[in-house]
């Protein structure tokens, strides 16, 4: 159920554009109204007002809900959240592009948030993943069926992209075992098959005798008759 939470309901910890329940938590609650304005609200270059907001600002216990409040609204005068005009500057032009995953989950809790664009498009992406119709995604967003429709198709087409080109890795085939090879008989080295001739370093097959030639002293011996 989407509602907005007044002032004078307790704090919920949810934060949406109507909720201003933490105005009771804020350091300045009870201030002259007068004295308020002249405070968060000086006159150009009036130093010693902007310190005083500052120094009051930052032991507020709501400062973020503060500035949250003035940047959701458009609220670009005054100081909030311990932050002048000048300051916010940046907040204001950058909003569209701010990621709070707070508001996120304060969106799928019923919570009226106002959502940035890339906010927006998270829970475009969440709501693909929790599997979301259309028209449920646009009860939630205020939007037409169709428009919500478009919205789920480009982030179906953006998962399919994903997966078909940045790594989703493909299944390995499983290989065939592989088949021993039937022992071969050795061959010596004329190539008949059944015996083996001597090795390189001089020896021979474990089992085979080596022919080696005959060595004759013939040569040194003296002719004729022995003494």
């Amino acid at each position: 159920m989407r509602h907005i939470t007044p002032h004078t309901k307790p704090a919920t910890g949810l934060r949406s554009i109507g909720d201003t329940s933490w105005h009771l938590r804020g350091a300045c609650y009870g201030m002259d109204p007068e004295e308020a304005d002249e405070l968060f609200f000086p006159r150009p270059r009036d130093l010693c007002a902007i310190a005083e907001a500052r120094s009051l600002c930052a032991r507020c216990p709501v400062r973020l809900d503060c500035l949250n409040h003035a940047l959701e609204n458009g609220i670009k005068e005054g100081t909030w959240g311990g932050l002048t005009k000048a300051e916010r500057r940046p907040w204001h032009d950058g909003l569209p592009h701010r990621m709070d995953y707070s508001r996120v989950v304060a969106f799928f809790n019923g919570r009226d948030v106002h959502l940035t664009s890339r906010e927006r498009q998270a829970v475009v992406d969440h709501a693909y993943v929790r599997g979301w119709r259309p028209a449920r995604l646009a009860v939630a967003l205020q939007i037409s069926p169709q428009h919500a429709r478009d919205l789920l198709r480009q982030v179906a087409n953006k998962v399919f992209d994903r997966d078909r080109y940045q790594g989703i890795p493909r299944k390995k085939r499983e290989k065939a075992p592989a088949q021993p090879k039937p022992d071969k008989p050795p061959a010596d080295g004329t190539g008949a098959p059944g015996r083996s001739g001597p090795r390189p370093d001089g020896t021979s097959a474990p089992g085979r005798p080596v022919a080696r030639p005959v060595q004759t002293n013939t040569a040194n011996a003296p002719l004729g008759k022995a003494a």
